[in-house]
């Protein structure tokens, strides 16, 4: 599946797109950076070139993997969110990073909330997860806000990550937990709010 094809995802302020060449620099500089120690970094350039190209590839043998988040208003890279699920992974794991400069204004809830409906509505999942280090607070932080439950009898990537699942497909349809995303996300594309004391992403 090539870049063109991969679909394009909107929101309220985001663009979300299948990588491109042209985006590498921040993936690389986030995956080098101290930012990436939740995700087996940081990593050298070559670890670095090797997920980037992991990440293309997993859409042409998936057809689905991750998005690249851009500010609709700047065209800028923000970060990356989507579906991921290679060899030997157990379950679907929807996975986001925001990158280090762009980190606390809700980009990666709005962004994974879209990518979520869209795993769901058109890619065939009934279910899903996020692994993440039990010292990655604020991704658990995120992983909560987004409606989901630690599921402590799930299978683990390595036995060290906890497992949160998400919120199935018909549990996102009664609207309690999307409408209270929503109304989070409101807050943040409202140019006045100014959030103290929240998670970072």
């Amino acid at each position: 599946m090539s870049a063109t094809s991969i679909p394009i995802l909107e929101t309220k302020r985001l663009v979300l797109r299948g990588p491109m060449a042209e985006d590498y620099p921040d993936f690389k500089a986030t995956f080098s950076s101290y930012r990436s120690r939740f995700m087996g970094g940081p990593l050298n350039p070559y670890e670095a070139w090797m997920l980037y190209a992991a990440e293309i590839g997993h859409w042409e043998i998936r057809g689905y993997g991750m998005w690249m988040v851009h500010d609709r208003a700047t065209d800028r890279t923000l970060g990356m969110a989507g579906g991921w699920f290679p060899a030997k992974w157990p379950e679907h794991e929807i996975a986001w990073i925001i990158w280090p400069n762009e980190a606390g204004h809700g980009y990666a809830l709005e962004a994974t909330h879209a990518v979520r409906a869209h795993l769901y509505a058109h890619c065939g999942w009934e279910n899903a997860v996020s692994y993440i280090d039990p010292k990655n607070l604020d991704s658990i932080r995120l992983a909560e806000r987004l409606g989901c439950t630690k599921d402590k009898a799930a299978a683990t990537i390595d036995g060290d990550d906890a497992v949160y699942r998400h919120p199935s497909p018909e549990r996102l349809k009664s609207g309690q937990v999307a409408d209270g995303i929503e109304l989070e996300i409101s807050h943040y594309c409202d140019p006045l709010f100014k959030p103290k004391g929240m998670p970072v992403d």
